[in-house]
């Protein structure tokens, strides 16, 4: 298996995880501490590994790396690997993933419930069938 494999197949192995422990409204989120601990910081851990794939697609296709880590989407789809859309969603997927890290304010509780129920798995499972279909 490639980096690029085992990578992806991790990343799968978060959104089972996230899938299983996903609170189904937003008032059993808010209700449950555990939940939104355990949801925060596997979100963290999937958008840092969505992360880390670009970043080794980037190294293996030979392009330039990125001086910025939201960037290395912005080159997958300069290079159309992705499509623009699917890059602002991964961008935005980062800037969350920093807001939940660094806390720079108190964590807005539903707008991660909200990113969590709405498109981030979809998106994120939309980006490693296109990666497995680059062989």
């Amino acid at each position: 298996m490639t980096r690029i494999e085992d990578k992806i197949k991790q990343v799968e192995e978060y959104l089972n995880e996230l899938e299983e422990i996903i609170p189904l409204s937003l008032e059993e989120y808010l209700g449950s501490l555990e939940k939104r601990l355990a949801c925060e910081r596997a979100l963290e851990k999937i958008i840092e590994s969505v992360n880390d794939l670009a970043i080794l697609v980037i190294k293996e296709k030979r392009l330039k790396l990125p001086n910025e880590e939201s960037k290395a989407f912005s080159i997958l789809a300069e290079k159309k690997f992705i499509s623009e859309d699917l890059c602002e969603k991964l961008r935005q997927a980062i800037g969350m993933r920093n807001f939940l890290v660094h806390q720079y304010e108190k964590i807005d509780d539903e707008l991660v419930f909200e990113t969590l129920s709405a498109q981030i798995i979809k998106d994120i499972t939309e980006f490693l069938d296109i990666l497995r279909d680059l062989k």
